[in-house]
């Protein structure tokens, strides 16, 4: 079965930075795709970024490029997002979700539905 925990996340001044860290397990293999998604209050929850753990090429979205970076510890079975230089309007639940289905080439799952199993979310708020 396969579980993702999330740890991380709290208050933090505009300008600060924070990671989240997303521990997954069950897989059988390493041919999975882990994704970064936030829901800020009043909007629908967005994909913002993917890493694809059979070669750690990852994704950002535009909006976020520069300020917001995923990575991975294989040895750990950690997908890490950082966050830097924070705004106000990243305050957001932010959950990470995997799964293993096969993509075509070039597809960037940011969907809901491309995932399957979810993190129980974590509170991020940027406030002074």
């Amino acid at each position: 079965q396969v579980q993702l925990v999330q740890s991380g996340g709290g208050l933090v001044q505009p300008g600060g930075f924070l990671s989240l860290s997303c521990e997954v397990s069950g897989f059988t293999s390493g041919y999975y795709v882990v994704g970064w998604f936030r829901r800020a209050p009043g909007k629908e929850r967005e994909g913002i970024s993917v890493l694809f753990n059979k070669d750690g090429s990852t994704y950002v979205t535009d909006s976020l490029k520069g300020r917001f970076t995923i990575s991975r510890n294989n040895a750990k079975n950690m997908i890490y997002l950082r966050m830097n230089s924070l705004k106000s309007e990243d305050t957001a639940v932010y959950y990470c979700a995997a799964d293993a289905r096969i993509r075509p080439t070039g597809y960037v799952p940011l969907r809901i539905e491309d995932y399957g199993a979810w993190g129980q979310g974590t509170q991020v708020t940027v406030s002074p």
